[in-house]
């Protein structure tokens, strides 16, 4: 489905050269991706692209959208500025959450019911390779063409992936059950957080080992996980400039800073109901966070630490990704 109205037009990628701040979500139990624009701080599109979209990337030029269908069982490459299904995928079995490389070459598709990862050619819209993986979830790419790493929650692990190679250089022991990681740029620093903990472990890469544990504010004590699927912590993302890690208390309904350079951690950030996931305007001004029980966004604004906007978006908005186009 084409973006709405006059929205449209500011979606062009020929229309002029100033950069437009854009934001895509997934809507988990809804069948649509939102788009909303980040100077407007305003939902400015939806996109219909099939039942339960879960992934979402995006490469560095902005053209194209990769999503996930659990329904379907599907990969789809989507045109950015219409939001047009340009191919689809078949896959063998659920995905989760996909990742790209910046140039677009190659994607990394997890398959949770099948214990594998897809390696995908982002040309051809082809699978390239399947590697073994026990019940992969996320997938993540740091910021180059080189390397990939998929969660493993059967393997209490983070595999990372050679992409010249199309094989594994590193399987990284986290000391639990991974949910979302972050990844400094430089490729040696691992955040993940576990199930069942209120905060995040650091893994030092190269040594493949847990360094330390960040612990949030203990949780009331008849906080039940469960419904949570043992979920405290969720998302996390890393600033642009990769100085603080940000990181969604699911049952608080808050966001914790967490400081790299001094290893302290913000008081909580008030956003919406079941925070999910996170990620940063490219300039870094916004820190854009799903709220799943509340089915909007929050934005909020990195100096302040202030929540300057609440988005309504669809039905239990989860994964998110922020990029720039040229724009009108």
């Amino acid at each position: 489905m084409l973006v709405m109205g006059a929205a449209a037009g500011r979606l062009g990628l020929s229309q002029g050269l100033r950069l437009q701040s854009l934001l895509l979500v997934t809507n988990s139990e809804g069948d649509d991706i939102t788009v909303l624009d980040l100077e407007l701080l305003a939902a400015v599109g939806d996109w219909r692209v099939g039942d339960r979209p879960h992934g979402i990337a995006i490469p560095e030029n902005g053209r194209v959208a990769y999503t996930t269908l659990e329904s379907e069982h599907a990969l789809k490459s989507l045109d950015v500025p219409s939001g047009k299904v340009l191919s689809t995928l078949p896959l063998p079995g659920r995905p989760n959450q996909c990742a790209v490389t910046p140039n677009g070459k190659f994607l990394t598709v997890p398959i949770i019911d099948s214990d594998s990862v897809q390696i995908v050619d982002g040309q051809s819209m082809k699978i390239r390779k399947s590697l073994p993986v026990k019940m992969p979830h996320n997938c993540l790419n740091a910021g180059n063409n080189e390397h990939m790493f998929v969660t493993s929650i059967r393997g209490n692990q983070v595999n990372m992936i050679d992409l010249a190679a199309l094989e594994y250089i590193a399987e990284i022991p986290v000391g639990g059950v991974p949910r979302p990681i972050a990844v400094d740029r430089e490729e040696k620093t691992l955040y993940v957080a576990l199930s069942l903990l209120h905060g995040f472990v650091i893994v030092d890469i190269p040594s493949r080992r847990v360094v330390h544990k960040v612990e949030f504010p203990a949780l009331p004590p008849n906080t039940d996980l469960r419904p949570l699927l043992n979920t405290a912590t969720h998302g996390l993302a890393l600033t642009p400039d990769g100085k603080e890690l940000w990181a969604a208390s699911v049952p608080t309904g808050s966001v914790y800073v967490y400081d790299v350079l001094t290893a302290t951690v913000s008081s909580p950030i008030a956003v919406g109901l079941l925070p999910n996931w996170i990620a940063f305007s490219p300039d870094g001004r916004y820190g854009c966070v799903t709220n799943t029980g509340s089915d909007d966004c929050s934005i909020v604004d990195r100096r302040s630490k202030k929540e300057v906007a609440r988005i309504k978006v669809g039905k239990a908005p989860k994964r998110l990704a922020a990029f720039s186009v040229a724009g009108a």
